[in-house]
C-alpha cells in the first residue's frame, strides 16, 4: 500500500523533529511504502494531496492541525484515496469528533489499527469544510487568533476576550427545510463535527455521516448571558441554553447584509453577503474508530480534559 505523509513543520508548538522516521517505523511493518513531504506555505497541503490522488496512492496521512487536515482533505474528496490524520495542531477539532487521541503516537496507531471510514464534508460557496463553518462572532475571533504570532489555548483565549469586549451582533436571514428566518445573532455555526476544537463542542449533538448539518444560533444576549454561552460550550450543554436555536438540515442559504469575515474549520477568510452551503454524504474517506460512546454533556468533555491533562503532563516528563 503507498502512501504519502505531508508534515506541516510548524503546525501546533511541538517539534516535528523524528515524526518522520516514527511513522514510517510504525506503519512500514503493516504493508505501507510511505513517502514523506513538508509543506513550506498555504496550499502547499492541498497540491501534495492532489498529487497523490493523481498517482493513485492508498493514503494521505496529514501531520498538522486543522489547518493542514483541511488542506489534505479538500483533495482526497470523492477519491479512494484515504485521509489519516496525525493529529499536531493547537484544536484539532476534526479528530477529537472522530476518536482519534490527540497524541501523536496513539494518533499513528488508529491508522495501523483501522480501517478507513466514510464521513460527510460540506462547502460554502463551493468551498469546503469539514467540523466547522461560522460567521459572526466566532469568525471574529478566528481573524483576531490567526494575527497572534504565538499559537495554543491560552492564546486563543485571549483573542476571544480581546474580540468579545467590543463585538456587536449581526442581522442574518437564513433559509432552510422550507423556512426562513430573520435574526439578530451573536454567531451563526453550521456544523459538519460537535466542535471548534480544543473541546468546545458548538454541536454535541453532530453526527458526521448523517447527510445533515447542525445549526447553531447565538441569538444577541447581554454580557453575562453571553459570557455563559461559553461556559455551556466547555461542558457540552450549550443545546439547553435559553439563547440557542438549533436544526438540522441538508443544505442551507444564509444572508447578510454585507460581505464580511467567515471562518471555515477556524481558519479567517473574507466571502460574499449570500452564503450557499450544503452537506456532501460520506464522500471522505478516513482512518477513524468505527463507533465512540454516545456524546454526554459533562462527562465527555471531562473525560477530554482528562486526557489533554494526562497528554500535557507526559510532555513536560519527557523533556
Amino acid at each position: 500500500m503507498k502512501a504519502r505523509l505531508i508534515i506541516n513543520p510548524i503546525s501546533g508548538t511541538a517539534s516535528k523533529a523524528g515524526l518522520d522516521g516514527y511513522v514510517i517505523d510504525t506503519l512500514s511493518p503493516a504493508g505501507w511504502d510511505i513517502e514523506t513531504t513538508y509543506t513550506q506555505c498555504h496550499g502547499d497541503a492541498t497540491r501534495l494531496a492532489r498529487e497523490a490522488v493523481e498517482l493513485g496512492y492508498d493514503a494521505v496521512f496529514a501531520a498538522g492541525g486543522d489547518g493542514t487536515v483541511n488542506e489534505t482533505a479538500d483533495a482526497l474528496c470523492g477519491s479512494d484515496t484515504a485521509l489519516g490524520i496525525i493529529p499536531c495542531g493547537s484544536g484539532n477539532g476534526l479528530a477529537r469528533h472522530l476518536g482519534i487521541p490527540i497524541d501523536v503516537r496513539e494518533g499513528v496507531k488508529v491508522i495501523h489499527d483501522e480501517s478507513p471510514r466514510c464521513i460527510d464534508y460540506a462547502t460554502v460557496n463551493g468551498l469546503k469544510f469539514f467540523c466547522t463553518f461560522g460567521v459572526g462572532f466566532d469568525a471574529a475571533v478566528s481573524a483576531a487568533f490567526a494575527e497572534k504570532k504565538r499559537r495554543g489555548k491560552f492564546t486563543y483565549l485571549q483573542s476571544t476576550f480581546q474580540t468579545y469586549a467590543h463585538y456587536e451582533p449581526e442581522l442574518y436571514t437564513i433559509t432552510a427545510n422550507g423556512q426562513r428566518i430573520t435574526e439578530k445573532a451573536f454567531l451563526v455555526a453550521v456544523c459538519n463535527a460537535s466542535q471548534y476544537g480544543n473541546n468546545a463542542y458548538i454541536a454535541p449533538s453532530a453526527t458526521i455521516d448523517d447527510g445533515l448539518l447542525d445549526v447553531t444560533i447565538i441569538h444577541a444576549g447581554n454580557t453575562l448571558s453571553t459570557a455563559l454561552v461559553g461556559f455551556d460550550m466547555l461542558i457540552g450543554n450549550i443545546e439547553r441554553n435559553m439563547l440557542i436555536h438549533t436544526f438540522r438540515t441538508p443544505s442551507l442559504t444564509i444572508k447578510r447584509s454585507n460581505p464580511g469575515a467567515a471562518h471555515l474549520d477556524g481558519e479567517p477568510l473574507q466571502l460574499d453577503d449570500t452564503l450557499e452551503i450544503k452537506c456532501h454524504h460520506r464522500r471522505l474517506k478516513v482512518f477513524a474508530p468505527d463507533s465512540l460512546p454516545p456524546f454526554k454533556p459533562f462527562l465527555t468533555p471531562a473525560s477530554a480534559m482528562l486526557a489533554d491533562l494526562k497528554l500535557a503532563v507526559n510532555k513536560l516528563f519527557q523533556k
